[in-house]
């Protein structure tokens, strides 16, 4: 049986957040601490203590450095100090995940090729000890379902290395790409690189605190504690009943026919409803009155985007009636996983049937991206990141995470 944890993220996310709250949520701390060793890095100290933000009470975890690396290292160092470890294959491949999507985000936000890319001598051993522990926590959990609520990205300004630079910060803008985001509260940064890297990796949907029977709720500190403002990571956490196959969602479907739109107009039709929050759209031909050929344009969508779907059908199409009808459906457990091959990362969505058993679909963006880039062609792309994927996973695709043997 695995558990279900849900990330609430009302003050943003980052690396010592995540391991506060997982902690707080019950957690070993001697087991995380005595686990970690397995990643055979020295020079660091872990600390927790009991802090207060607002009118929470949290747990923060700090880590301490006493010896960092002696210089910067590049992301093929960082896979060869996972692989010698001997943590579970689970927890190696979600943290080199995390390092993926970190250093591509870094390379969009410094305009520099992947393989240049460097971590910083002391930093590194922080994000470290952040991704792994906070990978290695859902891990020793046995948490198999991760869900987050949008995320609260701050406002305001930071000095950088490079400068001042607004919030969020390049980094974070790379990473929150296609998670929703919004800002709340104190003028200064709230979601971490390392944070966001790790929320993106583990969950597999985002949204509302879904309907749980709550066995914990956990509270990690960050580091800033604003006067007024609750500066937490909050989780709740759910024993799941079952292992976590095909679950059941309520879902609208929006349809219109439409004889008489410009057929240029679809491709921004479509665009808009995806960008309120479409699940999916599709365009189906068919023959109406009087042998006309034309299109219906259906689309699925959670109640609460309805009105917004709406407008843009009454206001982008000739349209002057809607059709709406509830249905239920069922879905798999989904999550992203990364993998690097020739040209850059690309992103799978993972999908659990059961039994030891997945599927993975790469990202088509992230393939045509490289395509373009590499003159390789996208069928070829999208082949070696379903071969780099299954060659790191074996024969089976585990779910988010499998409880130790």
């Amino acid at each position: 049986m695995g558990r279900h944890l849900h990330f609430d993220c009302f003050s943003g996310i980052s690396g010592d957040m995540v391991l506060g709250a997982l902690v707080s949520a019950g957690l070993s701390w001697t087991e995380l601490v005595n686990d970690l060793k397995r990643l055979k890095l020295k020079g660091y100290q872990l600390r927790r203590r009991e802090v207060q933000r607002g009118a929470l009470h949290a747990i923060k975890v700090d880590v301490v450095i006493q010896q960092g690396f002696r210089q910067p290292l590049p992301l093929s160092r960082i896979r060869q100090i996972l692989s010698a470890s001997t943590l579970p294959g689970p927890v190696k491949e979600r943290s080199q995940s995390v390092f993926d999507l970190l250093t591509e985000a870094e390379s969009l936000a410094h305009r520099v090729p992947i393989k240049d890319v460097h971590f910083h001598e002391v930093g590194v051993m922080d994000s470290f000890l952040d991704v792994v522990g906070g990978i290695l926590g859902c891990y020793l959990l046995n948490v198999t379902r991760v869900t987050s609520s949008a995320i609260n990205v701050g406002s305001g300004s930071i000095e950088t290395s490079h400068g001042l630079l607004p919030v969020p910060g390049p980094a974070v803008s790379a990473l929150v790409k296609g998670i929703p985001i919004y800002s709340e509260g104190p003028r200064c940064e709230l979601s971490t690189p390392t944070g966001v890297a790790l929320i993106r990796t583990l969950a597999s949907e985002f949204g509302p605190l879904p309907t749980m029977n709550t066995a914990a709720v956990g509270y990690g500190a960050g580091d800033r504690n604003p006067e007024g403002w609750p500066n937490a990571l909050r989780v709740f956490l759910q024993d799941e009943s079952a292992p976590p196959t095909r679950r059941t969602e309520q879902v609208i479907q929006i349809e219109t026919n439409l004889d008489d739109l410009n057929p240029q107009t679809y491709e921004h039709v479509m665009e808009q409803m995806f960008a309120v929050g479409a699940m999916d759209v599709a365009l189906v031909p068919v023959v109406m009155k009087k042998s006309r050929p034309g299109v219906i344009v259906s689309c699925l969508a959670k109640r609460d985007q309805i009105d917004a779907i709406l407008e843009i059908l009454f206001q982008e199409t000739s349209t002057l009636g809607v059709r709406l009808q509830e249905m239920t459906r069922q879905v798999l457990p989904r999550r992203f996983a990364s993998v690097m091959i020739h040209g850059g990362t690309v992103r799978l969505k993972v999908a659990d049937i059961g039994a030891g058993w997945g599927k993975a679909s790469p990202e088509y963006r992230d393939c045509k991206k490289i395509a373009t880039r590499t003159g390789r062609p996208l069928k070829a792309v999208m082949e070696d990141a379903l071969l780099a994927y299954r060659q790191g996973l074996g024969k089976t695709t585990p779910a988010i995470m499998r409880g130790r043997a």
